[in-house]
């Protein structure tokens, strides 16, 4: 019997959930919060230690999801502004629907429908029709509030899961098997300033001490991540509303949930669109009864474009030809913790463009990026331009910074890569201070061609030792290490000259009259 496949991914959220408290220390953020939902998939089937995106920023990342590729290998859906779909590019929602599944998504995936384009799925295959409220979670409870309490208003956004989620299994066929993605966006700015405590009960002073070291441990700081985990929360809450509905009508355990999200949090710096950590490492859990033994830790580093080959695989459909996605059954199926396939040391992940108009016109801000168990390398293309866009509006960045009400017809445009958020105006109102300084230049600032980082001594990845003489031979192995899979799978970065992510569109498929004579690599820099 085919199992159902239910997979929980949400916007903008990295690996924020209590099940992770057990492999971190006692000043984690994780801490401080608990995810019952979560932990109950995690703690009833396996727990990823080391999954990762293939790239930080929502189209890219989903588009590579989709069709278990890398994000450059897939056309158009390999930027976020201007993306088109390619539908000549197999996706797993349409393979499984082609084999006989109900197919479905609420809220946010990417284009499972049909020649739709649409950037958020195909009308064909939406069900929403209780409302997308829940995408803006703290913002429309706070409305609420006043004429029905807090427990009430939390009630109505999670009702409205659970109707969407009803009018999709209303839909299917008797005994059809079915994948549904639930794709809620209320982890994703904006959200209530203040709702962390408010609707939670998180208190943000709590986290005094406990923020990475790039980030200013300041009340306003430590509010704006507080408000971002009690959407976290939110998000947890509405994936017990899934749990209780497959219970409900005798589902639950023919069915493979897996829960995850795009990338890391939204509006700080060197988090979302940047291929630190907490950019790209997210949580990952998987459920399935008979097939996953429960309270399985895996230490495999896996890149989510793993996830197209593994349902597909699950559900007994080939992939039409080669992808470098790899399925994750073996490794789910084994009865062992720790280490599984001895292959799986390593993600690659990568970025080109987030906002289009970031940087003067429209540049990307190529990077990519290889992570190991000890060590994080990146290799930045393009180091004379600015990672998070261009200071637009800014002008002397030494200057005393102007007044916050001043900031708020500028920090929209300026750093246009960064999320608008209190954490980005506090920082650049601030970059003056001493004690601020040197955080604003380490998250704002230009970076050098390449990055290492020694994750045992330096988990927050401060101290950037690419050119110091004893991590000569590590910076060597994955710089060559990284070169050869971008090479092996014809990321257009190193294949091609120009690249084509240079100009528009940016993207798509390699022009007719393309010759070998272009694909030359784009300097002996990257070797």
């Amino acid at each position: 019997m085919r199992p159902n496949i239910v997979f929980a991914f949400a916007d903008d959220w990295g690996r924020y959930a209590s099940a992770y408290r057990q492999f971190e220390n006692d000043r984690s953020i994780n801490q401080l919060i608990d995810t019952p939902n979560f932990d109950r998939i995690a703690a009833e089937g396996a727990i990823f230690k080391n999954a990762h995106v293939p790239a930080p920023t929502c189209t890219p990342c989903r588009s590579s999801l989709l069709t278990g590729r890398y994000f450059w290998q897939t056309g158009m859906g390999a930027i976020l502004q201007g993306a088109r779909w390619d539908e000549n590019i197999p996706t797993y929602p349409l393979l499984l629907e082609e084999s006989g599944y109900h197919i479905g998504y609420t809220y946010k995936v990417w284009s499972p429908g049909l020649a739709t384009n649409a950037p958020y799925g195909g009308a064909r295959t939406a069900y929403e029709s209780a409302g997308t409220l829940f995408n803006n979670f703290s913002l429309n409870v706070t409305e609420m509030i006043p004429e029905t309490g807090v427990p009430a208003a939390k009630e109505a956004m999670l009702d409205e899961t659970r109707r969407n989620f009803n009018s999709f299994l209303d839909d299917r066929k008797a005994d059809s098997p079915f994948t549904y993605w639930w794709g809620p966006t209320n982890t994703h700015r904006a959200w209530e300033q203040g709702s962390g405590k408010a609707m939670w009960g998180l208190d943000p002073d709590d986290l005094k001490g406990r923020l990475p070291a790039f980030l200013p441990d300041v009340h306003e700081v430590r509010e704006d991540v507080n408000d971002y985990l009690g959407e976290c929360l939110a998000f947890d809450a509405g994936l017990g509303v899934l749990l209780e509905r497959l219970e409900a009508i005798g589902e639950l355990d023919n069915t493979m949930i897996v829960v995850s999200g795009d990338h890391g949090i939204p509006g700080f710096p060197r988090a979302k669109c940047n291929l630190y950590d907490i950019g790209t490492q997210v949580a990952l859990a998987v459920r399935w009864p008979g097939r996953v033994q429960p309270g399985r830790v895996i230490d495999d580093f896996v890149n989510l474009m793993d996830l197209t080959p593994t349902f597909l695989d699950a559900a007994d459909v080939e992939m039409p030809g080669e992808i470098p996605g790899k399925s994750l059954l073996p490794v789910l199926e084994s009865s062992e913790n720790g280490q599984i396939e001895a292959d799986r040391t390593f993600v690659v992940t990568g970025r080109e463009r987030h906002v289009a108009g970031a940087r003067e016109g429209h540049l990307p801000y190529p990077q990519r990026a290889i992570r190991t168990k000890d060590y994080l390398y990146i290799y930045n293309f393009e180091p004379d331009r600015w990672p998070i866009g261009d200071p637009h509006g800014l002008d002397d960045l030494t200057a005393e910074a102007p007044s916050a009400e001043e900031l708020l017809g500028t920090y929209e445009t300026a750093f246009s890569d960064l999320d608008k958020g209190p954490t980005k105006v506090w920082m650049i109102h601030h970059r003056a201070q001493p004690e601020v300084e040197p955080l604003f230049w380490l998250g704002f600032g230009k970076r050098p061609q390449e990055e290492l980082y020694d994750l045992r001594a330096d988990p927050d990845y401060m101290t950037n030792v690419a050119t110091e003489p004893g991590y000569a031979d590590v910076r060597a192995q994955l710089h060559d290490q990284l070169m050869a899979e971008l090479r092996a799978n014809d990321d257009p970065r190193v294949v091609e000259s120009p690249p084509r992510f240079e100009s528009p569109p940016y993207a798509g498929p390699v022009p007719d009259d393309w010759t070998k004579e272009n694909r030359k690599g784009i300097s002996s820099l990257i070797g």
